[in-house]
């Protein structure tokens, strides 16, 4: 059996507005409130709505068959009920299907794990408490921000939060020869491994419109054909765990509705759930579907799903970054240190990757992607609005 996992992420940033250093010690809003309005509601009209319609009417139709699971971060609530209360409305929904797994990560999609072990925690906590609060789950299976693991991250994710599951990236340098179908164990054996399948995840996410494509149009035809041809590789009866990480804006904004997106996502289900060896199944599943000794990967340096590298460049390549996130670490140490706990939650909004991928000067094969993304001109614009913030909060500090 080969069970589809369509794992999405829902994320939006706090984005910065132009913080000049003239506002420092003036001025202490820090972030550009019309710009992250604007960006919800195009998002939310555009992806959150209409797919969310469509994932609710999937389930119906599939009489539970079909399964859906996401980690949604703080941040991304947060503006839901600032400014799209409707679209937390639709996830509650989900929720109540008993269809949708929500996994756990870090409140501020922060990279916490890399620097301040107990921001780390904490920001883990927190999350795990929103999900209890809006949705009613206990999260079971984590996933890092941007994907990101090692192998210390899943002693503190078993041994302290209690979670079974861990969700990253198949990247080729730690698979070897082996294949990302298979469910594995942590280095000491105790926690579950799902790895993401890049290639057909990417099909989806990143190449779906693209016109220059040798697989293009990608059908459901096409693509179902090529997951049946995944399970005839298995010969002994194991399960297999076919992992379509993605972000959610796939549908609707990285791949627009004229693309055919929602159309082919439509179809997919019906198409899957014909054929007896294949079906759909949530992170948590594997724990128990695994009919096999799983065998254990270890991770000694980080991974990511994040360019073609799979590593941590996208965040902390240059100087720039790692200045940044240097003094931010040294001054979030300050703030709790000091109890300023009325700090707290804006510095941690701080925390948010996405302010050191503005940061990148990577170009040439994933320049157009960080350009994308980006709401600055430049990664030094993006570093100097960054830096004025920072100082402006160790002055209030």
């Amino acid at each position: 059996m080969l069970n589809l996992i369509f794992y999405f992420q829902v994320h939006q940033p706090y984005r910065l507005r132009n913080y000049n250093a003239l506002e420092i010690n003036k001025n202490h809003d820090y972030f550009n409130h019309t710009l992250n309005k604007e960006v919800m509601d195009k998002v939310a009209t555009k992806c959150y709505i209409p797919t969310n319609n469509l994932m609710l009417k999937l389930i119906e139709q599939c009489k539970g068959e079909f399964k859906i699971s996401y980690s949604i971060t703080g941040t991304a609530i947060e503006q839901f009920k600032a400014y799209r209360p409707d679209v937390l409305d639709t996830f509650k929904r989900l929720a109540d299907t008993g269809c949708v797994e929500f996994i756990g990560e870090t409140y501020y999609h922060s990279l916490a794990l890399l620097y301040d072990t107990n921001e780390f925690l904490e920001q883990v906590e927190m999350h795990r408490d929103l999900m209890r609060r809006e949705f009613g789950y206990h999260t079971t299976t984590f996933r890092n921000t941007e994907l990101i693991y090692q192998d210390r991250l899943s002693d503190l994710i078993h041994e302290i939060e209690g979670f079974n599951t861990i969700l990253t990236e198949g990247a080729d340098r730690i698979l070897n020869w082996r294949s990302p179908l298979f469910a594995y164990k942590n280095y000491s054996g105790v926690i579950s491994l799902l790895l993401k399948y890049y290639q057909l995840s990417d099909d989806i996410a990143f190449r779906f419109s693209n016109r220059g494509w040798a697989e293009y149009p990608l059908t459901v035809t096409k693509f179902v054909n090529w997951v049946e041809q995944l399970s005839l590789a298995e010969q002994k009866g194991r399960s297999l765990f076919l992992n379509l990480f993605m972000d959610y804006e796939t549908f609707g904004e990285h791949q627009w509705e004229e693309t055919g997106i929602f159309k082919f996502m439509e179809k997919l289900p019906e198409y899957i759930l014909k054929n007896p060896h294949l079906g759909f199944a949530q992170p948590s599943d594997a724990f128990q579907l695994a009919n096999y000794q799983q065998e254990t990967l270890a991770f000694p340096e980080p991974v990511s799903w994040a360019d073609a590298e799979r590593d941590l460049s996208a965040w902390l390549e240059n100087d720039m970054q790692n200045n940044a996130i240097d003094a931010y670490f040294e001054l979030l140490a300050k703030i709790k240190q000091s109890n300023r706990f009325d700090l707290l939650d804006e510095a941690r909004k701080l925390s948010t990757s996405d302010h050191f991928y503005y940061m990148s000067t990577k170009y040439f094969q994933d320049g157009d992607v960080h350009k994308y993304f980006s709401p600055y001109d430049s990664p030094d614009q993006a570093y100097i609005y960054y830096i004025n913030a920072l100082a402006d909060l160790e002055e209030r500090l």
